[in-house]
């Protein structure tokens, strides 16, 4: 088994061993993984913090020993918490998103001295932290405020606050309790909806006074009803509720 860091900002994580091939997800500076299949240009990788699955290009990740992974799945996650911020070594700066992982910063010989977050936040934090990606351009597989998909969003926002959740909205579904209504559900539980053959398909935060936030073209704020996510700016209803579930 070979085991792997990502030492530059923000890398693809494809369904296929191919440029071409769909993009799933992102692995963003400082994630570690497991190396599950190398090919000469290619690697099938298995992210350790939500076991996800994908491709990435041979030259966009460094090649670390099993004792510097199991050293890095042992530590508490220490995340960039503005918008952008900057790592430097001698030679250059790179930019680095919100929720990039700092912990390897010596291992990687770059240095970093913007704002940081660690350790598990108050439940109420999670809203503050939603709207750092409010206006974010939806991007399926992203995980920045360049572009995010609507799991993204909630995985990113719940990580920053020191949770825990999978990477699709079909399996974050799987977690937490279910709630019976939507009167029982507070700020920061998620909503999650359904298509016509009942798959989850979407999911948001949900806020106070019946408002949710989620990413539909953008990280927008919507209202939110019994029958599920309501534009107003089209006057209909674009997502059918399936479940509520509070994680915290």
């Amino acid at each position: 088994m070979q085991y792997g860091i990502c030492n530059l900002s923000i890398v693809p994580l494809r369904a296929e061993p191919s440029d071409m091939s769909e993009l799933v997800s992102q692995v963003l500076y400082g994630e570690h993984f497991k190396v599950l299949e190398q090919r000469k240009k290619w690697s099938r990788i298995r992210i350790a913090f939500d076991k996800y699955e994908g491709w990435i290009d041979n030259k966009q990740y460094l090649e670390v020993s099993e004792e510097i992974y199991k050293q890095k799945d042992s530590e508490d996650l220490i995340l960039s918490s503005n918008l952008v911020e900057f790592i430097s070594d001698e030679t250059q700066l790179m930019p680095i998103p919100i929720g990039a992982v700092l912990n390897p910063l010596a291992l990687l010989s770059h240095q970093h001295d913007g704002e940081t977050v660690s350790g598990i936040l108050p439940k109420e934090n999670i809203i503050k932290t939603s709207y750092m990606y409010l206006g974010a351009p939806y991007l399926w597989g992203g995980k920045t405020p360049f572009g995010i998909d609507c799991s993204g969003f909630t995985q990113m926002v719940y990580k920053l606050n020191g949770y825990k959740l999978l990477r699709d909205a079909s399996q974050q579904a799987t977690q937490g309790e279910a709630l019976s209504f939507i009167e029982e559900s507070e700020p920061g539980d998620l909503a999650f909806f359904d298509n016509e053959e009942g798959n989850i398909i979407h999911v948001g935060i949900i806020m106070e006074n019946n408002y949710i936030i989620h990413a539909h073209g953008k990280v927008r704020v919507d209202r939110i009803d019994h029958s599920g996510i309501f534009n107003v700016e089209t006057n209909r209803h674009t997502h059918r509720l399936r479940v509520i579930k509070k994680i915290i």
